[in-house]
């Protein structure tokens, strides 16, 4: 028994067991769960809150009217073949034939016809273009052998939409976080806090700002800047004692905020509608006419809805707001006294948006513009003395919502009116180079900075990025250090519900904010508590708080990725429960030992045990960047002391999904870890287990791909090994020649002729045979026959009797694929209804100067009913002098010469190597194989 407790409280065995969280982490995770995580939040959680916030329409022509809108579903995937007949569709066939894989969202609505009240179910609004691997994907939960028979590959890793038969990919987009203060220096040296608030109305930016040794608040809807004496009178603060105490009362402070309350002085305004007046005149009237207001109204107004957007405001009760502006002074205060402002490229700053934040914005814009156009029809249909009922579900329009979302995604241009967002580029093509390829787009993170500026803030690799994105896979060139990539372990957060970290906060002690003046807000034993940015109140005991709240968050009884971390210099503990964090698992200490044991890894081992089970038990938590800074983390088992608070899973999770593919990336210079992750992702080998299913632009696939000799954990973790990319060589180091200077290499040729290099190249063909309105269509004719050998002329020779090409056959250079014709006149109708059309030959011919075979012919028919006919064209390449080869360290270099065996040097046992490589090209890079 005492040696089982032994055993049980011993040390894990580092070397062996921990690693073997990581396979049981991607199971539950994998490497695009961001993805798939955050557009199932927004297709289950966020578009029920969207038609919630926008859930009726009225009518002004008639008070009686109204349309309610009671639910709203986003099916499954299927499509409409024939009048009225739909079934379900597998994202194979939209590849195929270029379709869009996308599901109906419908609708339960309330609504009046005439004097009745007439309920609807399941009523069609538009489509939804849907992610693949989501919730309401055709291959979720689905075993590897119901993926074959879907033509699926089980090692896709899903996360990217279809699109009119294109794969695209929506990049995860970084931002600098709402609803938080960050105090800066602008361009003149001036220290300013700001926040930009986003609510679901607006997205603004309050500044609050110092000139002349005064405090002015500043918006854009201010003509000139308020003094901030004077907008704390305007909340309602009307006395200086209240205004200076809600800022702050040590001797600093205090003499800090005197100038700003003498101008408001002089400025004769003492009463708050003194100060609303004074505000009404500085604000900028809007052009288009909306209700007349007075100037204090208008004030109002905007100190309501506009300043700090985000603080919530209860029948004119300023109160909250008068703390939060308060705390924006003395923040600005504190970094004048101090001369240290926030650091904006701090990663605990910044936020990730992905596909299901992105979408909600595009859905909200479009459902509003929907509801828009729905209620002008009433508007003007309703008034019109008609004998017909007016029935606005025969308005209901599909095509605006299918519309905008398939042309966002498709084009990459994210317009949102409302929060004047024009964002270009971002969805990219997924690249199919090769498996690593598509895996690297998946987790790349594209930053809003503009490319072409030379600054090196934002692109140095930053101490708060540690584990969370991948130092070295980075691209060369002006987005160097723009365009990064998520780290193995990383996890992005999606928003979690507030109400209950609310509750939780106040039955720990919080004392609520409304009920504190401002002296007591203030005091030095106590530290503010802040939620998402928000003020909840006071704590005087916040050791207790932030103990008690990991205790809570480690027994599950609240969301594993809300955090929680003191700020010691701001006096003050933020909370954190909103989305786009990036935040990764750790293995709890306590007492200067790990939590998981050797027997809890023996579980896991056998099945016994998930990732989760360990989340649940407290074993392993995830932390956030701000909340790492709280903890005390040791990467080995053996530097664990009694301070310690975490212990690193494994430390190479630091790397990405391409660095993690470099064997021994810790005995290569820097770069050369950078350029590989560049090059590994050109790496030709295969793409996925239906690649000959695929009908693609361009495809590249090597012949003979090998598994690796030599691999990382990665590797086997990602399953890179069931779709290597490359070869092993046998190399020789040495000089041979003139040929091999500047990093040449000289091939084998007996290898070449072998199968050294060999790949494949398929490109596509595309042919659509439309109809037109005229009531005239393409059409593919039979070959030209010769008359005098009464066979197809050359250009024709390769054609089937229907005038298409047939599969296996070797297409020369000018050779027709597609015999097709069309109309002269597409747009006049024909004159008589016996007649036939004059057509003119359009044949969808081969240009190439090297021949190719005809792999496979598809027909089939497309979303607009057209006729569409795809071919596959084969070629078959061996290396030649130009080549590009590469090692796995960065160490590339061109095919200088392609060698006869006999003339090659061999070893003693008679070994003649494939590649030889001049060894003046190691010690340049000073990479992981010199020798």
């Amino acid at each position: 028994m005492a040696e089982q407790l032994e055993s049980l409280a011993s040390p894990l065995n580092t070397i062996q067991e921990k690693w073997k969280l990581l396979p049981a982490f991607l199971k539950v995770k994998g490497l695009v769960k961001q993805h798939i995580d955050s557009f199932n939040y927004f297709i289950n959680v966020e578009i029920k809150k969207i038609m919630k916030a926008n859930e009726k329409i009225v009518s002004d022509a008639d008070p009686n009217f109204y349309l309610k809108y009671l639910n709203i579903y986003v099916g499954m995937p299927d499509v409409e073949e024939g009048f009225n007949i739909t079934k379900p569709i597998a994202p194979h066939e939209c590849r195929l034939r270029d379709m869009t894989y996308s599901a109906p969202i419908t609708v339960d609505i309330e609504y009046t016809r005439g004097n009745q009240r007439v309920v609807r179910n399941n009523l069609p609004i538009g489509r939804m273009p849907i992610m693949l691997r989501s919730s309401n994907c055709v291959l979720t939960g689905k075993s590897p052998s119901e993926l074959a028979k879907l033509k699926e590959c089980p090692l896709d890793p899903g996360g990217y939409f279809l699109v009119k038969g294109v794969e695209k990919v929506i990049l995860i987009q970084e931002q600098l976080s709402k609803n938080r203060m960050i105090v800066e220096t602008d361009r003149k040296g001036l220290i300013s806090c700001s926040v930009t608030s986003s609510t679901h109305e607006r997205k603004t930016k309050t500044y609050v700002v110092q000139k002349n040794a005064k405090y002015f608040l500043k918006h854009n809807t201010f003509t000139e800047d308020i003094p901030i004496a004077i907008a704390f009178k305007a909340m309602g603060v009307e006395s200086d004692q209240e205004i200076v105490q809600l800022i702050g009362t040590d001797a600093r402070t205090m003499a800090a905020v005197a100038p700003s309350l003498e101008e408001c002085h002089k400025a004769q305004v003492f009463t708050q509608k003194q100060a609303l007046r004074f505000i009404g005149v500085k604000v900028r009237r809007s052009r288009w006419g909306g209700p007349k207001r007075t100037r204090v109204e208008e004030a109002r107004e905007v100190l309501h809805s506009t300043i700090l957007a985000h603080v919530p405001v209860v029948k004119f009760n300023f109160r909250l707001k008068c703390v939060y502006l308060a705390l924006m002074v003395r923040r600005v205060v504190q970094a004048q006294a101090q001369d240290r402002v926030d650091d904006r490229d701090y990663y605990g700053n910044k936020r990730l948006e992905l596909a299901g934040q992105l979408l909600a914005l595009l859905f909200e814009d479009l459902f509003k513009k929907f509801n828009a156009e729905l209620k002008k029809i009433a508007d003007q249909t309703i008034p019109k003395p008609r004998a017909a009922q007016f029935d606005i579900v025969k308005h209901m329009r599909q095509d605006q919502i299918t519309n905008g979302l398939v042309n966002a995604i498709s084009t990459g241009n994210w317009t949102v009116k409302r929060f004047k967002m024009d964002r270009a580029g971002v969805t990219q093509v997924l690249s199919r180079l090769s498996f690593i390829s598509a895996l690297g787009m998946m987790t790349r993170i594209s930053s809003q900075f503009e490319k072409t500026r030379k600054v090196s803030g934002p692109r140095s690799l930053q101490p708060s990025q540690w584990g969370m994105l991948c130092p070295s896979d980075t691209p060369e060139g002006e987005a160097c250090g723009l365009v990064k990539n998520l780290a193995l372990m990383t996890h992005i957060t999606t928003d979690s519900e507030e109400q209950p970290i609310q509750r939780l906060a106040f039955n720990l002690g919080v004392e609520d904010v409304h009920l504190l003046s401002g002296e007591e807000l203030n005091s030095q034993d106590s530290y503010l508590v802040m939620l998402n940015g928000n003020i909840l109140g006071v704590i005087c005991d916040h050791q207790h708080l932030i103990r008690s709240f990991r205790k809570m968050r480690r027994a599950g009884y609240i969301n594993e990725f809300v955090s929680i971390c003191p700020n010691h210099e701001h006096r003050c503990v933020n909370i954190a429960s909103d989305a786009g964090r990036v935040c990764r698992p750790y293995i709890i200490v306590t007492n200067g030992r790990p939590m998981v044991t050797n027997r809890h890894i023996e579980e896991l081992t056998k099945g016994y045990r998930a990732f989760e089970d360990f989340l649940r038990e407290g074993l392993v938590e995830y932390l956030d960047v701000n909340e790492e800074n709280d903890c005390n983390i040791t990467l080995y088992e053996a530097d664990i002391t009694r301070d310690t608070t975490h212990l690193e899973i494994e430390p190479f999770t630091i790397l990405g999904v391409c660095a993690g593919l470099i064997p021994y990336p810790h005995h290569n210079q820097s770069p050369r870890n950078t350029y590989q992750c560049a090059m590994g992702k050109q790496a030709m080998g295969a793409i996925g287990y239906n690649q000959h299913n695929r009908i693609d632009t361009l495809l590249y696939l090597l012949v003979f791909p090998q598994r690796p000799m030599v691999k990382t954990k990665t590797i086997e973790l990602i399953d890179y090994e069931k779709l290597p990319a490359g070869q092993n060589a046998t190399v020789a180091v040495m000089s041979y020649s003139g040929y091999d200077i500047e990093d040449a290499l000289i091939l084998n040729k007996s290898s070449v002729d072998r199968g050294f290099g060999r790949c494949l190249v398929y490109r596509k063909q595309n042919c659509t045979l439309k109809r037109y309105s005229n009531q005239t269509f393409d059409r593919v004719m039979g070959p030209m026959v010769d008359a005098a050998t009464r066979k197809p002329i050359w250009r024709h020779e390769i054609l089937d009797v229907d005038g298409i090409c047939a599969p296996g056959e070797r297409v020369q250079n000018k050779q027709v694929l597609v015999n097709k014709s069309m109309p002269k006149q597409t747009m006049n109708p024909v004159q008589t209804p016996g007649q036939q059309p004059e057509y003119q030959d359009v044949p969808i011919t081969y240009k190439g100067p090297v021949d190719s075979y005809v792999e496979t012919v598809l027909v089939s028919s497309n979303q607009e009913e057209a006729f569409l006919i795809k071919m596959l064209l084969r070629q078959t390449r061996r290396p030649e002098i130009g080549d590009k080869f590469s090692s796995r360290h960065g160490q590339k270099g061109v095919c200088g010469l392609i060698v006869n065996q006999e003339d090659m040097p061999f070893t003693d046992q008679g070994i003649c190597p494939d590649i030889i490589m001049n060894p003046h090209g190691f010690y340049c890079s000073m990479s992981a194989h010199t020798p």
